[in-house]
This record gives C-alpha cells, sequence and structure tokens, in this order.
C-alpha cells in the first residue's frame, strides 16, 4: 500500500467495507452526563441504541474538538516513519478541525522535510465521508497518486447531496439552528425540519414538513431530483438509532433503483451530540448542490 486513507470519527460507515478498504481512523472525544468516552472507531448499533437512548431521557452531551497539538501527536509518528496519507476532515463549515489539521501540517512541514499529508475538506460528515472514503480507496486501489487522489476527492466533496430530517428541535436550537420559539410551536405542531449541507459545507434549513411521513417522503422526492448515479451508485442513510425508517426509505429507494447500492449506518456520537435522536439524513452524489 503506496499510502494510507484516514478519516477522523465524524464520518459514519459500514465497518465490513472499512476493513476491507484498510480505513484508519483519527479518535474523537465526547461526554455523557459526566462520563469521558473516545471514539476510536465507528460504534456498534448496541453502543449507538444506549446512547441515543441516554439523550432521549436527557443526559446532556457534548463533543471536543481536535487540536493543533492532538494532531501532531497523530501525525508525527507517521511523518518519522515516512508514512504518507490522506486525511478526510469533518466540514470546514461545521467546525474548525480542518484548520487546526493545517495548522499542525504546516508545523510539521517546518520541522521535517518529508511530509506527504494530503488533509481534504469533505464539505460534510457522516456517510458523506464514509462515501468519499470509499471513493478514496477505491482510487488507491485503481493506482490513483496520493496527489490525484486528494484532488478527485476535493473536486467531487462538493457533489454529495445531503438531506437531513430532524426530529428533535432543541438540538438545533441549542447549536443556534432556530430560535427557541420555532424549537416549542414546531414540536408542539409536530413540525420536521428538513435540512441540507450547502457548497460552502454549512448546515441549512431548507423546507418543513407535518410529520414524519411527509418528511421521509421528501428526502426521497430531493434524491430523485439529484442522484447522479454515474459518479457512485453507492447511497449512504446515516440514522440516530431510527433503523426503522432508514429501512424504510432503503427500500423505497431499491424499489426505484434496484442496481444501487444502499448502506445503513448508525449515526455517530460525534455528529448525534448536535442533532439528537431520530435523525436521519440521505446521503449520496447528485448535482447542483446549494
Amino acid at each position: 500500500m503506496s499510502y494510507y486513507i484516514y478519516s477522523d470519527m465524524s464520518l459514519d460507515i459500514d465497518m465490513d467495507v472499512a476493513r476491507e478498504a484498510e480505513i484508519r481512523f483519527l479518535p474523537m472525544e465526547y461526554t455523557l452526563g459526566e462520563e469521558v468516552f473516545h471514539c476510536n472507531e465507528p460504534e456498534s448499533e448496541e453502543m449507538m441504541h444506549a446512547y441515543y437512548d441516554k439523550l432521549r431521557n436527557k443526559v446532556p452531551t457534548k463533543t471536543s474538538q481536535i487540536t493543533p497539538n492532538r494532531y501532531i501527536e497523530y501525525f508525527e509518528p507517521l511523518v518519522k516513519e515516512g508514512v504518507s496519507l490522506i486525511y478526510l476532515c469533518l466540514s470546514s463549515g461545521l467546525s474548525d478541525t480542518y484548520s487546526s489539521a493545517n495548522v499542525a501540517l504546516n508545523m510539521l512541514r517546518e520541522e521535517y522535510d518529508n511530509v506527504s499529508i494530503e488533509v481534504v475538506d469533505t464539505l460534510g460528515g457522516t456517510g458523506g465521508m464514509g462515501l468519499l472514503a470509499e471513493c478514496a480507496a477505491a482510487n488507491r486501489k485503481n493506482g490513483m497518486s496520493l496527489k490525484e487522489n486528494a484532488d478527485w476527492l476535493r473536486e467531487h466533496a462538493g457533489k454529495i447531496q445531503y438531506w437531513f430530517k430532524v426530529e428533535d428541535l432543541m438540538y438545533l436550537m441549542r447549536g443556534g439552528r432556530v430560535s427557541a420559539t420555532t424549537a416549542i410551536f414546531g414540536t408542539a405542531l409536530n413540525i420536521k425540519p428538513i435540512l441540507t449541507i450547502r457548497a460552502n459545507g454549512k448546515l441549512d434549513t431548507i423546507d418543513k414538513k407535518r410529520g414524519n411521513k411527509q418528511a421521509l417522503k421528501n428526502l426521497v422526492d430531493r434524491f430523485e431530483e439529484t442522484f447522479t448515479p454515474e459518479i457512485s451508485k453507492i447511497v449512504y442513510i446515516s440514522c440516530a438509532d431510527c433503523m426503522d425508517d432508514a429501512l424504510q426509505i432503503k427500500e423505497k429507494l431499491l424499489e426505484l433503483h434496484p442496481d444501487i447500492t444502499v448502506r445503513t449506518t448508525m449515526l455517530s456520537p460525534i455528529i448525534g451530540a448536535h442533532t439528537g435522536p431520530d435523525m436521519l439524513a440521505l446521503i449520496h452524489f447528485g448535482s447542483g448542490r446549494v
């Protein structure tokens, strides 16, 4: 293997696929109540079910960003060994981790001559990062060099479409995405916001639907309007412990497109801390990200 492929734990990916493709992970931390957890790889479905149950019972949770010093701790031993790698980073529009990674990379380049690291801003997260990781592994297998692969990933990161439905508006309120008034009245009226990640990598509300059924239908409709299978026929559904909804959408997508591959994953605690339980994201390569 000529170079490694790394991602931070903002991603969601099928673990069997990750092992076969030899995707590597940078740990991230989150707290649940008074406990601190180190997320070193995608958690099991059982673990995530327990996590979201605690969130439903109002146990507080929060995450910590990877600092420049922590990036140096991860990358410096690899640089000393002469390892080359691509690092897929959570969107610069959602977090400062991309900036921190580049600060660390510049510091390493000041000290070492042989730094061969490409930091890629995924302009997204969750299953979109998993989808890019799969593409990166396929590109490497097909003979792309480190630089060619990183350039391909940067070119195509903005072509991944993200359609979210959110169940608990209070999490969006805490993140400043909706006002307290909207959160309270929206909850009372069973309003489900529909969100996307825009071309600049930032999250935005684009629609509102009343009831879960209409929200799920809206996600499928948006998929149908934008899906471009020419790039990849792999589709990710990442859910915050609402697997029945995920499987319902999967069944509908396969009915419409029998030749696609649909991967269903549990949403990582790193992203789930900011969206709450029962969030669902439909993620795929598509045309015309807003």
